[in-house]
Parts: structure tokens; sequence; C-alpha cells
């Protein structure tokens, strides 16, 4: 167990205690790397594809609660071949399922972003009392031929920008998408990032759908759908089909936002999270 401190990347005067525990799961062939950190209601955080970033939206939400963010297999940086302990989907949503129940929390309340909206999806659907609030920010994991999800994993970088965000030129999406400038730092976050996406994309192309909607109707506690209009990544007109098959579920759609609502709307994105978390009992 690690601890240490970090910083709230744009408010320099935020700062609090991170702990790192390591959690053996699927028969101790794996080790899944969970930063902690915050003080309150414990939410359990499933990052996206790229890997996880903690941005302003989990310091903001530290402030009430206790965060637990899971590191996929194979992004953390000591053990990049986990991944291949896991043949499909399922195998993750087991291991996920044992390592919530290791870190002794009881019914946290999930947040998933993207590719981690639809794991959040996948362990509520098929654990129903695990968790007792669920938020999907832009989750993947449905499919319609007339809304086809962009495969990010084959476009070419220089269009990743204006697919992820509405305004790819604001100070929000200038920031989360900096790269360090020597070469050094560059090559290696470079790396880490193309392994990172090779890690999460392969559970879940060549087609995003692993059944999930078939297994929607399981999911019973709250849950709140947030979206970005502008979402050119994942069509917002999926967040219909999310409430559909959730019987206890809400949409909020976001204005001028694109995929990545907690970066590129992180004020309005907040206070529709912290607001629906308050109602928690």
């Amino acid at each position: 167990m690690n601890t240490e401190t970090i910083e709230s990347p744009n408010q320099a005067a935020v700062s609090v205690p991170l702990e790192e525990r390591k959690v053996p799961v699927w028969g101790g062939k794996v080790t899944l790397r969970v930063k902690v950190f915050g003080t309150g209601a414990d939410v359990v955080y499933l990052h996206p594809a790229a890997g996880l970033v903690i941005d302003d939206f989990l310091m903001d939400l530290a402030g009430t609660h206790r965060i637990f963010a899971i590191e996929f297999p194979g992004t953390s940086a000591d053990d990049p071949y986990a991944v291949r302990q896991f043949d499909d989907l399922h195998d993750v949503v087991l291991a996920y399922e044992e390592a919530i129940r290791q870190l002794g929390i009881e019914r946290p309340i999930v947040i998933g972003q993207s590719f981690g909206g639809m794991l959040a999806a996948e362990l509520a659907s098929t654990f129903p009392t695990l968790f007792r609030r669920a938020v999907l920010l832009d989750p993947i994991g449905l499919w319609r031929d007339d809304m086809p999800v962009v495969h990010w994993n084959s476009v070419p970088a220089e269009q990743m920008p204006s697919l992820l965000f509405a305004d790819p030129d604001s100070e929000a999406a200038r920031a989360f998408l900096a790269m360090p400038t020597d070469q050094e730092s560059f090559v290696k976050t470079l790396a880490a990032r193309v392994w990172t996406l090779g890690c999460t994309g392969s559970f879940v192309w060549p087609i995003p759908d692993r059944g999930l909607a078939k297994r929607l109707h399981r999911i019973r506690i709250p849950t709140k759908i947030i979206w970005g209009r502008d979402d050119k990544l994942v069509s917002s007109g999926y967040a219909a089909e999310f409430q559909r098959l959730i019987a206890d579920s809400e949409v909020e759609i976001i204005d001028d936002c694109g995929h990545i609502p907690q970066v590129e709307k992180r004020i309005e994105t907040y206070r529709i999270v912290s607001g629906f978390l308050g109602q928690a009992k």
C-alpha cells in the first residue's frame, strides 16, 4: 500500500492524499491497482479507454466522496501483460466484482465514462446488488447501424480532438490533449497511450456490442445517464437507448459538449452528478 499526495491538474491550490491499493484477483494471477483518494461516501470510478486520469472533475468529487479508481488490467506501468489473463469482457467483469468485494466497500456508487461506462453497466447488470447508484457518462456498449460508433483505434490522431470535443480549441480540451514537450517524455507517454488503447480495445472491437442490451433490464438501481449533445464519437442518440433499457434511469444532455463532459463541461457535469449522488441514502 503506497501513499502520496496528488494535486488537481488545473487547481494548484487543491491537493489530497492518494493511496494505492493492490488487489489480487483471478485466482491470484492478476493484481489490480486501485487509486484511493477523497473523503465521504464511496464511489468506484471506471476510466475510459485511454486510461485513468485523475482530472479536476474527480478532484471536485473527492471533496465529498472517497474515490476508488480501478486501473484496467494491462494499463498499470508495472504489469502491462496482465490483460492477457482475460479471454473476454465477462472475465473482466468477474475480476472487477471480486476486487470491489476485497476492497471492503459496501454498495458503493459507480461512475463510468465511455468504455468505463460500459463496464459499469455490465457490472450493475451482472451483479444487481453490487452498487446503490450508477452514473454513466457517454457510455459505449450498444450498437445501432444508423448510429455507428467511431472506431477510435483506427482514426488518425489529428482527427481525434474534433471527435472528442465540441470545441477542440477550448482551454479545457487543449489542456486535456496536451503532450509533454521533451522528446523522451513524449515518446513514453505516446507509447503508454497506444498500449492502453490496445488493452481496452481488445474488449471492444470490431463492434462495441457484447450483448449488453440483453442485460440492462437487470439494473434496478437509480441510474443517471449523461451525454454531450455534440458527441461525434458515440452519438447522443444512444442516451435514449440506455434509458429505454434501464428501468430507473434519467437522462441529462449537455449542450455544446462532446464525448468527455467531465472535461469539456466540468462544472455542469459536476453539478448534475453531485446533485444525483446527494439523493443517495
